[in-house]
C-alpha cells in the first residue's frame, strides 16, 4: 500500500463517532492521537465502561456541538505540549482520511484553546503516512460551507440562547425584568435559585445540579445576581458555569472584588480614580487619628458589609464619631471612616455600565432628613446628563474591577466628581423607571454579542 503523503494539517472523518470532517493537526513528535471533548460522562453498558462526550467539530465555532458515545479502552496520565499531566480517557475508533479508513487510539481532552479539535500522533500515522510539514491539507480542502451541510447547519438560521439568572428572588423587579427582555427577544430564559443549585466537582465531569437531579451544563450564559448575604455561594456557583464554559456576565472573581468594600477601594485608588478621602484601622486606640485623617467631623462611618444604605451612619460631631466607631469596634465590625461631602447635598448619581459603556444615568436625592441618596430608603430619582469626566470616571471604575455589568455611584464635590463605589448587581427598577431606558434589554444584547456568529442572519 502506498503511502499517503500528508501536511501539517488534514481533513479526517471520524465515522463511527458521527464526525464527518474534523480538521486535524499532523504531529509525529506526539505519540497518541488526541480528540476535543468537553462534559465527559462515564457509564456503563453491557459490563463495558463508556463515555460520552460533546464536541465542538469546527474550528472558531462554538456554537456547533456534537455528541458522542465510545467505549473506553483505557485511562492514561498524558503529558501535553506545555509540560501539565492531564488523565485522559483513551478510546479506539475509525479515522478516514482520504481514501483510507483505518482504526486508532484518541484521547480525550479539551482543545478549545489548542484550535485544532483534533491531533494526528504518530501511532496512527504510522506505516501509512509521510509528513510534509510544508503542505497544508494535500489530501483534500473542505469549505465553511461544506462543512455546515455535512453537520446540517443552516448558517442565516437564528438560534434562541438559553439564560440562567442566578438570583434569589424570582418576583424581585429586576429578576422579573430580565427574564421577560431575554423572553421578548426569543430567548430561554430560565430562573436559577441560588439555594437550590449544588456543585459536582470532578476532573473528567464537573456538573452544577438543581433541586430534584436536573444538570444545569446546558446553559449559553448566566446572568448573577447575587444578594450580599449568598455573596460565597452565589460566586461559588458562577465560578463552576464558569469553569464549564458558560458565559458568565459578571465573573466571580470581579463580583467578589466589588463586593469587598475596602479591597475595591484599593484597586480604584491604584488606577488613579478619586474617592472620598477614607480610613480604616483594626484598634479603637487609632480612632481619634482615624477622624484627623478624613478631615474631622461630620465624617461617614461604613460597614464593610453593609448595602443598599444599611450600615452607613453620618457622625456630625467628633464625640459622636468617636462614639459610633468604639461601638462598632466592640462588636468586631469592620467598618471604614469617609469624609463627609457636604456640598453633594444628600444627592449622588447612579451609573449603569454595560460592556464598558454608560447605558443610563439618575441623579438620587436623599429622603427629607437623610443624609445620604437611597430610593430603597423613600429618596427619589430622576434622569439626569452626566459629564464627560463623570462618564469616563464610571467605565473606569467598572473595568478596574472586571465588572461588565455595574451601577457606578458617583457624588460631586467641589474637587470634581468622586466615586462613592460599584456595585456588581445593580437594581434596575429605579434606573429603568428614572431614565425610561430598557436597561434589561441593554443586558440581554450585551450577550447576545457575545453569540454573535450563532444569532447572525
Amino acid at each position: 500500500m502506498d503511502k499517503l503523503i500528508v501536511g501539517s494539517e488534514e481533513w479526517c472523518g471520524l465515522p463511527l463517532l458521527g464526525l464527518p470532517a474534523v480538521k486535524a493537526r499532523v504531529d509525529s513528535g506526539a505519540k497518541t492521537s488526541s480528540l476535543h471533548a468537553f462534559n465527559i460522562r462515564k457509564f456503563t453498558r453491557n459490563r463495558d465502561t463508556w463515555v460520552s462526550f460533546e464536541i465542538h467539530p469546527l474550528q472558531k465555532n462554538d456554537e456547533l456541538v456534537v455528541r458522542c458515545e465510545a467505549q473506553v479502552v483505557d485511562r492514561r496520565t498524558v503529558k501535553s505540549s506545555s509540560g501539565t499531566a492531564e488523565r485522559r480517557y483513551v478510546v479506539k475508533t475509525n479515522i478516514t482520511l482520504a481514501d483510507q479508513t483505518f482504526e486508532a487510539e484518541l484521547t480525550l481532552t479539551n482543545r478549545d484553546s489548542m484550535g485544532y479539535r483534533m491531533l494526528l500522533g504518530r501511532e496512527a500515522m504510522s506505516g501509512r503516512m509521510i509528513v510534509d510539514p510544508e503542505g497544508s491539507c494535500l489530501q483534500g480542502e473542505r469549505t465553511i460551507t461544506e462543512c455546515n451541510q455535512m453537520y446540517g447547519v443552516n448558517p442565516t438560521a437564528r438560534t434562541a440562547l438559553k439564560i440562567g439568572v442566578l438570583a434569589s428572588n424570582p418576583d424581585l423587579y429586576s429578576n422579573r425584568r430580565l427574564i421577560e427582555a431575554g423572553e421578548a427577544r426569543g430567548h430561554e430564559m430560565v430562573f436559577l435559585n441560588i439555594k437550590q443549585c449544588y456543585m459536582k466537582m470532578d476532573a473528567d465531569n464537573p456538573e452544577v445540579h438543581y433541586r430534584g437531579g436536573a444538570i444545569l451544563n446546558d446553559f449559553d450564559a448566566i446572568i448573577p445576581r447575587i444578594r450580599p448575604s449568598m455573596t460565597f455561594y452565589g460566586c461559588a456557583l458562577a465560578r463552576h458555569f464558569e469553569s464549564l464554559g458558560v458565559y458568565v456576565q459578571n465573573t466571580a472573581e470581579a463580583i467578589t472584588s466589588s463586593r469587598d468594600k475596602l479591597f475595591s477601594l484599593q484597586l480604584l485608588q491604584k488606577s488613579g480614580l478619586d474617592i472620598p478621602t477614607t480610613g480604616f484601622a483594626n484598634s479603637p486606640m487609632d480612632t481619634n487619628d482615624l477622624i484627623e485623617m478624613v478631615g474631622g467631623a461630620p465624617l461617614i462611618v461604613k460597614l464593610l458589609e453593609g448595602s443598599q444604605g444599611r450600615g452607613v451612619v453620618l457622625a456630625e460631631t467628633g464625640k459622636a464619631a468617636e462614639s459610633v466607631i468604639n461601638a462598632f469596634k466592640a462588636l468586631r465590625a469592620n467598618l471604614l471612616v469617609q469624609e463627609f461631602v457636604k456640598e453633594a447635598d444628600g444627592k449622588d448619581l447612579r451609573c449603569f455600565v454595560i460592556d464598558g459603556k454608560v447605558v443610563a444615568s439618575i441623579m438620587r436625592t436623599a429622603a427629607p432628613g437623610e443624609f445620604r441618596a437611597n430610593i430603597h430608603q423613600g429618596g427619589s430619582a430622576s434622569s439626569v446628563r452626566i459629564s464627560a469626566e463623570e462618564r469616563k470616571l464610571a467605565i473606569k471604575a467598572a473595568k478596574t474591577l472586571g465588572l461588565k455589568v455595574a451601577g457606578v455611584d458617583i457624588i460631586r464635590s467641589r474637587k470634581g466628581p468622586l466615586l462613592l463605589e460599584v456595585n456588581s448587581s445593580p437594581g434596575l427598577e429605579g434606573i429603568e423607571g428614572a431614565s425610561g431606558k430598557d436597561v434589561a434589554g441593554a443586558m440581554i444584547t450585551a450577550i447576545e454579542k457575545r453569540f454573535a456568529r450563532r444569532l447572525k442572519g
